[in-house]
């Protein structure tokens, strides 16, 4: 008898470890059609998300969207549904690009843009800093200040003869 207890318990945390792995994977199926319907693009053009195309009368979205009630409740996995819907509409279906192969451009092209950019901002301004002060023929300086408005002052008054 006293043996059987804890074999009992062990067995008990056993029962309860396994229903856990089995429940795990298995999750709202209303949470993943939203999920994987904010995922996809509606193809008829409006280029809304799939769930949110609010175009009248749209030909393409509730055929779609049957499609992915079918999808989530055959329990196929999310890369197995957009996958096949990748293969039934084509690359353009998915919401965002994949980070695979040539489209890992459209991720790192605007990054790579921003460094250009900034890179060129700090250039000119630097350039600009370094330029020197206008040198004039036969050693003049600039006039600037109080001898600057005194030659102002006297061109007023020269015209006003």
């Amino acid at each position: 008898m006293l043996t059987s207890k804890p074999i009992l318990r062990t067995l008990q945390t056993a029962l309860v470890c396994l229903a856990v792995l089995i429940l795990l994977g298995a999750g709202d199926e209303a949470a993943r059609f939203e999920q994987l319907g904010h995922q996809l693009m509606c193809i008829c053009g409006c280029h809304q998300i799939l769930l949110e195309c609010n175009h009248v009368g749209c030909p393409d979205s509730d055929g779609m969207r049957n499609e992915l009630i079918a999808a989530v409740s055959r329990n196929d996995s999310d890369s197995l549904v957009s996958q096949a819907f990748v293969q039934k509409y084509g690359p353009t279906v998915l919401a965002a690009p994949t980070t695979t192969g040539f489209n890992r451009t459209a991720w790192l092209v605007p990054f790579v843009a921003l460094a250009f950019g900034l890179m060129t901002v700090v250039f000119v301004v630097r350039a600009a800093r370094k330029r020197l002060a206008p040198v004039l023929a036969d050693g003049l300086r600039p006039v600037r200040g109080a001898g600057l408005a005194q030659f102002r002052n006297q061109a007023r008054k020269e015209i006003e003869l």
